[in-house]
Parts: structure tokens; sequence; C-alpha cells
């Protein structure tokens, strides 16, 4: 019964007038406990967009980083973009949404450029790849041939060999093989 009284905020009107006469019928004293601030009703709050996503996983990551901050946020159409994802592009995108007072604070960490490097506990650590021509970090790892692979695999049952792997630069179109 005690732990009952202790969730006294979160019980039915009907379920308080039960136990209020139970504890009436053991002869107990019964005080009715006060509201805590964790039981006051949630307040409002106008939350104003601060950045839009496409990608959901973009937009969790950018919720994650204010959140290490200990700034509320939200992403709006979180939900909707997770049942169907190509309804992102015709909504606008996952808005991610914090309170009017801590707009500047989002901003400016949201503006934070990406460390290139970071070190990673018992390793190494990590430093980001960039092109030998131009210097960008604008590149993506490519595998040669993959696909006809799979569809030789698929088709004919015969395995091919995966082909190549290279690194492709988006910025000035190099393609170039990893000596590592």
């Amino acid at each position: 019964m005690q732990s009952l009284l202790a969730d006294w905020q979160s019980l039915l009107p009907e379920a308080r007038t039960a136990l209020a006469a139970e504890f009436a019928s053991r002869h107990m004293e019964f005080m009715e406990p006060s509201a805590t601030p964790e039981d006051a009703p949630a307040e409002f709050r106008e939350l104003i967009t601060v950045r839009r996503y496409r990608d959901l996983s973009e937009a969790i990551v950018a919720r994650a980083v204010i959140e290490s901050a200990g700034i509320f946020c939200f992403l709006k159409d979180e939900n909707l973009v997770r049942l169907d994802w190509q309804v992102s592009n015709f909504i606008g995108g996952i808005r991610l949404q914090v309170a009017s007072s801590d707009v500047e604070a989002a901003e400016e960490i949201l503006a934070q450029p990406i460390p290139t490097e970071f070190p990673i506990p018992d390793q190494p650590g990590f430093s980001q790849p960039r092109c030998p021509r131009c210097t960008s970090t604008d590149i993506t790892w490519e595998r040669q041939g993959r696909k006809a692979a799979l569809a030789s695999l698929y088709l004919f049952s015969l395995p091919l060999p995966r082909g190549s792997e290279s690194w492709h630069c988006n910025s000035c179109d190099l393609r170039w093989q990893d000596d590592d």
C-alpha cells in the first residue's frame, strides 16, 4: 500500500478513493501526499526549427550532439520518416527543434567543424582520409566490379572475383588505391 501511496499522483480518482478507504478500514492514518515538481503538468515549450535533414541518420546524430551539450531538442516528423523514408522530401525533411532560448547555443554547436583526427583508447587513433590531389575530405570508398560479381553469382551461380577497391574524390574526380 505504501508503494501505491508513493504513486498517488498517477492514480485515477477512483483508485485514490479506494486507497483512502482501505487505509480507513485498517485504521491507519492517511494523509494525501502533496504534488511534487515531477508530478507537475508538462509545460508548453515554443520550439524553433534550427536545421532540416533529409536523412534520419544525420538528424539523429545532430540530435545526439545537441543533447550531449545538455540542451533539450526534438526531431519533428522523425517517426513519419521512419515509417516511409520517401516522404522526407515531401514534408520538407526532419526538423531539429530547440527551445527559443537555446537557438544560439544550438547553432553554435552545429556550426563546429568535424574533427579530422581524434584519439581512440587502446588504438592508434583515427585520422580522416584526404584526397592526395586536392586534400578534400569529400571522398568515398568504392569496390569496382562488385555489382557484376553479385549478378554473376545470382544469374549463373558462378562466383567472380570482387574486383578492385579504391578511393574516389567527389571534388576533383580522382581515383586512387590506398597503399596501406
